[in-house]
């Protein structure tokens, strides 16, 4: 059967010719974003029922300070030594990357373990996930927002300093 008549259902026809070599996890894709959507909606059910609305502006420290956190937490889920017992059932270990960091990628048995290794190893899609957290955290718990906020945000520049010392030492 060719890769233009394997899908019966009309949305299936849809993808059709898309990816002839089945190299994208469009099924592992389309689950990632529709639990993404049913997170969003929870939040927002949550923020609801608890009587919280969204803020009508954010403060521009709150988005530069989350935006350093998010970046700095993102690598340490994706890429962080640290971190890799929690990515190890997901991924495969491919090197040691420098700076406490690991190359890894996802496992290829095309089922959920692939499509989470994919997510969790990729600071890029990671960073929408922890984001929406962030924001979310915004607006329902203020205080501790900021607080994880400055946290990975004082980290993240702390890791900077001590490249740009590692760099003027010669190391």
């Amino acid at each position: 059967m060719t890769s233009t008549h394997a899908h019966a259902h009309p949305v299936g026809r849809l993808v059709d010719g898309y990816d002839p070599d089945g190299e994208v996890a469009l099924g592992g894709y389309a689950g990632s974003l529709t639990t993404y959507g049913l997170v969003l909606a929870g939040i927002a059910a949550a923020g609801s029922a608890s009587g919280h609305q969204l803020v009508e502006r954010y403060d521009l420290a709150d988005i530069a300070l989350g935006g350093l956190a998010v970046h700095k937490f993102t690598r340490l889920v994706s890429k962080s030594s640290v971190a890799a017992p929690v990515r190890a059932p997901f991924t495969e270990f491919e090197g040691a990357a420098g700076s406490g960091e690991h190359v890894e990628k996802a496992r290829e048995d095309g089922g959920i373990r692939s499509t989470v290794g994919k997510l969790i190893t990729c600071p890029f899609c990671l960073g929408v996930w922890i984001g929406t957290a962030y924001i979310a955290a915004l607006n329902l718990a203020p205080r501790p927002a900021r607080t994880w906020a400055a946290l990975f945000a004082v980290t993240a520049l702390s890791d900077s300093l001590q490249h740009v010392y590692a760099r003027l030492r010669g190391d």
